[in-house]
């Protein structure tokens, strides 16, 4: 090619970017968002995440700009609530403004708005409606599924028990325990430990988990226009989901074939019904692919959340011995060593009570809790933020807010406990977020939360031949979730 040529072109691409940079600061400038670091073209604030830490980020940025800002992920405009007050202020005294879902490129492609996490608007609400009464009707938020986990509590310690004390990785163990609980209801019944499905799709679970958080998790949530079409690790989540969505419409596809209309034993049967009910309603969303995608959600969300956080508690307890100790001894007090916990115990106990809190707390499981959007332009302490922007309502910063936890990077189970020894509430702890959103399983969590830690601790000493640090028990603060380090440690009978 002529040089001039070459000349022509380059100097005519250089003119592009110039003409591009000028637009795209124009229009950033115009949007008269809250402060937070200048974007670039294309990638927005990409290069502030460091180390692949984009919760920790955000809440670095969160004290340089305050607790309202605005993050570019890619060419889309984020605001940032942190700490508790503006997080409080964002999803309840403004609930319906912020009650739409945000974009989540790394699982929109499989979800694209259908299931009852990513839905929003009247399908969201429809959906939101079904599941709380159904999950009602089988027992969840009621004392009726106490027997439920407790049978599974009862599994687990046998399981456990069968390792006679050596060395194991508690991970896929602990998943299969708390999953059979929503399996019981949402399925009509528990898997077998050793059944190859169930331990295939736990593995989904986690590797889905870890993948989100990852590097490349947190670069395609940034700039999915580009990532999208690069090879990488996180091509692998579509996959996945994918993988799972087929588990579960086998499930629906063998309770089509046995359907009682007038004994259904579980959620996907009671779906089933009310598809058939509003077949001839043009505004029903009740058809088989939000069926599908809520079970994937209510299993993702109802049990590797709950499995994530014991085994954060279980890593914390072996790095501190006295805690766990403490334990065991209010244990003993309370239940005994002949008698199975159950939830009335939890009153009890107020140490016990205050560590599972602390646990939850401390692990952080969703940092940046699911995103929201704006429903309609909003006023929010005096910026306007307009109908359809992102929004992050920072849960690791309500988590961590210092003007509600005195050592809020330690764990420190005194953050709930008075100065008698009783169980000090604080409304700054929301694990299950706030607002009109809120995690619709927070009941059934606390009650498995509880079981599951007392009947493991009433059963066992739990040891490991590593010697963990601060380091290794702290969440690592990267993506979407907090993932403990893998770690084996022995379940050592009492």
């Amino acid at each position: 090619m002529e040089p001039l040529g070459c000349g022509t072109i380059l100097l005519s691409a250089a003119l592009g970017l110039l003409v591009f940079y000028l637009l795209w600061s124009h229009l950033y400038r115009r949007l008269r968002l809250p402060p937070g670091p200048t974007p670039l073209p294309l990638i927005g604030n990409l290069l502030e995440v460091k180390n692949g830490q984009m919760a920790k980020t955000l809440m670095e940025l969160g004290k340089k700009y305050g607790s309202v800002y605005t993050f570019y992920f890619g060419l889309h405009p984020v605001v940032v609530f942190c700490g508790y007050e503006a997080v409080k202020e964002a999803l309840v005294d403004h609930g319906e403004d912020f009650i739409g879902r945000g974009r989540q490129p790394t699982v929109d492609r499989v979800f694209q708005g259908y299931g009852l996490i990513a839905s929003e608007g009247s399908r969201w609400r429809q959906l939101k409606r079904f599941t709380l009464t159904t999950l009602k009707s089988f027992g969840v938020g009621k004392r009726t599924i106490e027997d439920r986990i407790k049978e599974e509590c009862h599994s687990l310690v046998e399981e456990l028990t069968s390792y006679n004390g050596r060395e194991c990785d508690p991970a896929i163990i602990i998943s299969k325990a708390v999953s059979n609980v929503i399996s019981s209801v949402v399925f009509g019944s528990r898997f077998h430990y050793n059944d190859p499905k169930f331990h295939r799709m736990l593995d989904i679970f986690y590797e889905t988990f870890e993948l989100m958080s990852s590097t490349w998790g947190q670069v395609q949530d940034v700039i999915p226009m580009i990532m999208n079409h690069i090879p990488g690790p996180h091509q692998k989540i579509t996959t996945l989901l994918e993988e799972l969505n087929d588990f579960v419409a086998e499930r629906v596809k063998l309770n089509k074939e046995t359907l009682d209309p007038e004994n259904p034993r579980d959620y996907i049967d009671c779906f089933l019904l009310k598809m058939q009910e509003e077949k001839d309603n043009p505004e029903s969303e009740f058809h088989l692919r939000n069926l599908i995608l809520t079970l994937n959600n209510l299993f993702f969300a109802g049990g590797e959340t709950v499995a994530t956080t014991l085994k954060h508690g279980i890593l914390v307890l072996l790095r501190y011995p006295d805690i766990q100790a403490k334990i065991h001894e209010e244990i003993d007090d309370i239940i005994g060593r002949d008698r199975q916990p159950n939830i009335d115990d939890r009153s009890q106990m107020p140490y016990t009570d205050a560590v599972i809190h602390e646990i939850q707390r401390f692990s952080n499981v969703i940092p940046m809790n699911a995103p929201h959007s704006a429903t309609r332009d909003t006023v929010f302490r005096g910026y306007t933020i307009p109908k359809g922007t992102g929004v992050c309502a920072l849960l690791c910063s309500v988590l961590e807010d210092p003007n509600y936890f005195a050592t809020p990077d330690k764990f420190n189970p005194n953050h709930f406990l008075d100065s008698e020894g009783k169980l000090k509430r604080s409304e700054a702890f929301a694990p299950f977020s706030l607002g009109k959103r809120l995690c619709l399983g927070e009941g059934l969590a606390r009650m498995e939360l509880f079981l599951f830690f007392t009947s493991i601790l009433q059963n066992f000493v739990l040891t490991s031949e590593t010697r963990f640090t601060d380091s290794d028990i702290y969440p690592r603060m990267t993506g979407f979730a907090n993932v403990p380090i893998p770690y084996r440690m022995a379940f050592v009978s009492r």
